[in-house]
């Protein structure tokens, strides 16, 4: 029997070992897709306890997948992402810990533990209270900005939307004690979605930043233009959007400012409509983002909002998002062929989060490639639902049966938890598992095994580096 969780945890050969002690072990950090609080990055919050760090802060902001899993046990809604008592709250997690057998969230936990706190106890609720005094003690001294540095993280980059003042960044940059490169991302995806009823007042803040009326289409693409200057200049490397559902038709510049103005008077706008105005604004900001170098980011997939009831209750983005099945390959096709056709497609990273699009994206990521430019266009790691051991295994032994694996800019956490950096470790160790079955299987040779070894370490963060310009 296997000891539980001890240094070769997941490592399950002899060159796996070699790997990940020899190379991953030792490659710092670059976080280039996460949620995190540049407000809370900048002030070096202090947590008041091990509740708050590891679940949540009580104002229905926290860790999705923990919260999704304490949901299944039938748990009060306000004693998981609400503000019932700190303590309560931790011990029903403890106490469910045992009943995780087989989910991820077993193995992220008590890495945490570890890695931050120095807890070696198994999580059970005959350790909660020792676990409690230990985290807690720790926590007097271990702050954000710790924790950060505990992980060798050397690059962060958080999600911010177009009207964001980016304060917190711009005092980051001023900061000469910060050990981290904190860094904006560009999201644009309320600028997107005409067929949202919020969509006129987004308008109207992002007016209010740019200080000039936003009534046409074309002022739209100017605000967002000067937009995307200022987060340049503020050392924005990459953008990010949401594409739900991916929506392209080719459109005329008056079709889509008909579309538009629909979106600013509250009108439905059908879902042929949406690929016409969606498509011509993607392709617009491709451009944009090709002319200033940046690479950009398409989730792709996910079914919102499901529950309506807690909708209702706690608002969106709190964990009752689902994984969808919309057919797609099309129209991405279309829209990525039109940003190639004249040679302005940026870099661009595709995450599919239907497991049954693994071959289909990563085979269409390698029409799109370029002289000169290594994996311009690639597939990113198992993202949200997939970043388990079966998701990430499937991803890996795709992209090496595929695609190339070689070039790939590895994982990232998209997390809004500062103990979410292990999940790093957890990758790289899948990682190192899967391509030392290869050299075990007889399927890559054992002389080459420095090869393999560059190749683990430029996954787990040069790739990254060169390929994000940072």
């Amino acid at each position: 029997m296997i000891k539980f969780m001890d240094g070769d945890f997941l490592l399950d050969t002899e060159t796996a070992r070699a790997l990940y002690h020899g190379h991953a072990e030792k490659m710092p950090v670059i976080d280039y897709h996460c949620h995190l609080s540049p407000k809370e990055i900048y002030e070096n919050k202090r947590f008041r306890n091990l509740a708050e760090v590891w679940l949540g802060s009580g104002d229905r902001c926290g860790d999705h997948y923990k919260w999704r899993a304490l949901r299944a046990r039938g748990y009060e809604e306000d004693s998981i992402s609400g503000p019932d008592d700190d303590y309560k709250k931790y011990l029903q997690f403890v106490e469910s810990m045992p009943y995780f057998a087989g989910n991820p969230i077993y193995h992220w936990s008590h890495l945490e533990l570890r890695r931050f706190f120095g807890i070696e106890e198994i999580i059970k609720p005959e350790n909660a209270e020792i676990i409690w005094k230990k985290a807690n003690k720790a926590l007097e001294t271990l702050t954000a900005r710790e924790m950060m540095y505990k992980c060798n993280v050397k690059v962060v980059c958080t999600t911010d939307d177009p009207a964001d003042s980016l304060e917190w960044h711009a005092k980051m940059r001023a900061d000469k004690t910060l050990k981290v490169k904190v860094l904006p991302a560009f999201r644009p995806d309320k600028a997107l979605n005409a067929e949202l009823s919020w969509f006129a007042d987004w308008i109207e803040r992002l007016s209010a930043v740019v200080k000039r009326p936003i009534s046409s289409l074309e002022d739209l693409c100017g605000a967002l233009a000067e937009r995307i200057d200022y987060f340049d200049k503020m050392g924005c490397k990459l953008s990010d959007h949401a594409l739900d559902e991916v929506h392209y038709a080719p459109a005329t510049y008056e079709r889509a400012n008909e579309i538009f103005l629909k979106g600013l008077r509250g009108e439905v706008i059908s879902p042929e409509e949406q690929d016409e105005y969606k498509g011509y604004l993607l392709i617009f900001l491709g451009r944009e983002y090709a002319k200033r170098g940046w690479v950009q980011q398409y989730h792709i997939g996910a079914l919102r909002n499901n529950s309506k009831s807690m909708l209702e209750r706690i608002g969106p983005d709190t964990g009752f998002d689902a994984i969808g099945d919309e057919v797609y390959m099309k129209k991405l096709s279309a829209l990525l062929g039109e940003l190639d056709k004249d040679g302005e497609m940026p870099k661009t990273v595709l995450y599919n989060l239907n497991a049954r699009d693994n071959y289909a994206l990563t085979v269409l990521a390698g029409c799109f490639q370029k002289e000169g430019v290594k994996g311009r266009v690639q597939v990113g790691t198992a993202w949200w639902f997939l970043d388990q051991q079966d998701g990430m295994r499937q991803n890996m032994e795709t992209l090496m049966q595929v695609g190339l694996i070689a070039q790939s800019v590895g994982m990232l956490t998209d997390s809004r938890s500062f103990l979410a950096y292990p999940r790093h470790e957890y990758y790289r160790r899948i990682l190192c598992s899967v391509l030392g079955r290869l050299v075990e299987s007889g399927q890559y040779p054992a002389e080459e095994l420095p090869t393999l070894g560059k190749i683990v370490e430029d996954i787990c963060y040069n790739n990254a580096k060169e390929y994000f310009g940072f």
